[in-house]
């Protein structure tokens, strides 16, 4: 068997942690210490999270979205592959090295998406972004930890408390709609959601296209039409 390589580590700014990018022959890995946060061979879920976003914004004519973590592009791309000429991405990544990865050792894997006009890669704290674009996004997706518990980095948890939540709300247009992919479920998440002003749908989605592997859960939180 074709032995796992380190090919580079990065600091997540903020945290006392650090990214590991591993390869075998062509595929390749993102490890927080012992814990792989995704792989380039299971997108599906990553895929789903834009996916059925996607759908639920279907009658906008510019959509605009915000991608919250960039990973490994599995959701930037199925987001491009869904929406029109006129749609607009934009893709929120904290950590300026796997950016880097994307434009380098993993070029293959982002094939042309990076340069699809429709996209802009900012290198910022998605936090950051949401509440300085007051009804900005008719789309937010979150993939930006394992879910709605800060394990990567504390400070994601403000994105999903009862304040984050009200800010992300604040940067939905009406019928907007917020995602929130996780590694597996969490009822007082859903809770939050509800208490947060939204209409809340948690679906269960696997982790390959051909619905094999771990089960992950996403949820989908619509701002009401006519709510400010």
């Amino acid at each position: 068997m074709i032995p796992w390589l380190q090919i580079d580590t990065a600091p997540v700014p903020g945290a006392d942690v650090e990214l590991r990018l591993m390869r075998r022959g062509t595929e390749f890995s993102m490890m927080l210490g012992q814990i792989e946060l995704m792989n380039s061979r299971l997108s599906g879920s990553e895929e789903a999270l834009a996916t059925l976003a996607c759908r639920r914004i279907e009658g906008v004519k510019r959509p605009h979205l915000l991608i919250g973590g960039l990973g490994m592009g599995f959701t930037l791309r199925a987001a491009l592959a869904m929406l029109g000429s006129e749609a607009r991405i934009m893709v929120a990544e904290l950590v300026p090295a796997v950016i880097a990865w994307a434009r380098g050792p993993m070029a293959d894997v982002f094939g042309e998406s990076l340069d699809d006009p429709r996209a802009s890669i900012r290198q910022a704290d998605v936090i950051e972004v949401i509440q300085s674009h007051p009804s900005a996004f008719d789309a937010i997706l979150l993939d930006v930890d394992n879910g709605p518990e800060g394990l990567i980095r504390r400070a994601n948890d403000a994105l999903y408390n009862l304040k984050g939540l009200r800010a992300i709300r604040r940067a939905l247009r009406p019928g907007g709609v917020l995602a929130v992919w996780s590694s597996g479920p969490n009822s007082s998440f859903s809770r939050r959601l509800r208490d947060a002003g939204f209409d809340v749908n948690e679906v269960g989605v696997r982790a390959t296209a051909k619905r094999s592997g771990a089960h992950h859960v996403i949820w989908f939180a619509t701002k009401p039409e006519g709510a400010r």
